[in-house]
């Protein structure tokens, strides 16, 4: 029996399916626009006891019609990814006693997948409600080498949209310095006169954001960044200019996926502040409504289209991503 188990436990280890082994991405082809929105009142306390009722939705200022609405007490899908490259190596204890905590946090009727990521990207538990499973996938996260942070996204992304009719967000710890578009940022850093170089790259000007956020924009996904100190362009050590631009567009690219999809980074300046940011996200994802609206006027045209939300209560302030791009 004790080796029929080992043999068991090997073949779980070499199951852990990777990037390259899961189905063809989900298209979702649908005009549904999914929101997932915030209510403060002026104090900036939250406000989760509204009804459909109160909500307004404008696109391109123009009214639109509300057909589904879920309370904040509504489960998630959450897709929990932590960042396993070589940069993390010197505090992984602390990473995943911290994303221990938001396990915690969570409702119980949360599910939850683990994907860790760093030159490979690896699925540690599909979506489950099993607390134990989380819990072992975190503590057995490992790895090396280099950031595939924005191939992880996408795999998170294709993920999610296998859960039909739920909520969805993706919590990412990293630093944010994804290992291709820093090569791709370097390159043209190369061809830049010295003076074009600070500010030089621009945060959405690098292609495999764009399939990203038009996935993120179809599945109505929350993605909530922790950014990790070992990215912040200030703690680098006797950088050069064209470091420093590379390690400020990392994290300037880091923050407008949060901004575009609803949500907000949170900047881990301690190592042991980790945990508190992680309860914090969670929290956070208890304060929101969810709101799908048919746009009147949907056409596959490529271009921005603006979204605003507005509840009755003057007093109180909504807060939601603030548009998409018709794909």
């Amino acid at each position: 029996m004790r080796g029929f188990t080992l043999i068991l436990a090997i073949l779980a280890v070499f199951s852990i399916p990777v990037i390259g082994q899961i189905d063809d991405p989900i298209n979702v082809e649908t005009s549904v626009v999914r929101l997932n929105v915030g209510v403060a009142d002026r104090q900036g306390r939250p406000v989760t006891d509204l009804e459909r009722s109160v909500f307004t939705v404008y696109e391109d200022g123009v009214k639109q019609p509300i057909v589904g609405f879920e309370p904040s007490t509504a489960p998630f899908s959450v897709v929990l990814m932590l960042d396993m490259s070589g940069s993390t190596l010197p505090f992984r204890q602390v990473l995943k006693a911290a994303a221990n905590r938001f396990v915690y946090a969570l409702s119980p009727e949360d599910r939850v997948a683990v994907v860790e990521f760093y030159d490979r990207v690896n699925l540690r538990n599909d979506f489950t409600t099993n607390g134990k499973v989380i819990l072992h996938s975190i503590d057995a996260s490992n790895g090396r080498g280099k950031t595939r942070l924005y191939d992880a996204i996408d795999f998170a992304l294709d993920k999610l949209a296998r859960e039909k009719g739920r909520r969805k967000a993706i919590i990412v710890l990293s630093d944010g310095v994804d290992s291709n578009a820093q090569a791709a940022d370097r390159d043209k850093l190369a061809e830049m006169p010295d003076s074009k170089v600070p500010n030089g790259i621009q945060p959405d000007d690098y292609g495999p954001m764009a399939e990203i956020l038009r996935k993120s924009d179809k599945l109505g996904v929350s993605i909530y960044p922790l950014a990790l100190p070992t990215g912040d362009p200030a703690k680098l050590a006797d950088p050069t200019p064209r470091q420093i631009e590379m390690f400020r567009a990392a994290r300037e690219r880091f923050a407008f996926i949060a901004q575009r999809t609803g949500a907000t980074i949170r900047t881990i300046n301690r190592l042991e502040d980790m945990g508190r940011l992680y309860a914090e996200v969670a929290a956070d994802l208890r304060t929101l409504y969810t709101i799908d609206y048919q746009p009147l006027n949907y056409k596959r045209d490529g271009k921005w289209h603006s979204i605003k939300v507005e509840v009755t209560n003057p007093e109180l302030i909504s807060r939601t991503r603030t548009g998409y791009f018709a794909r």
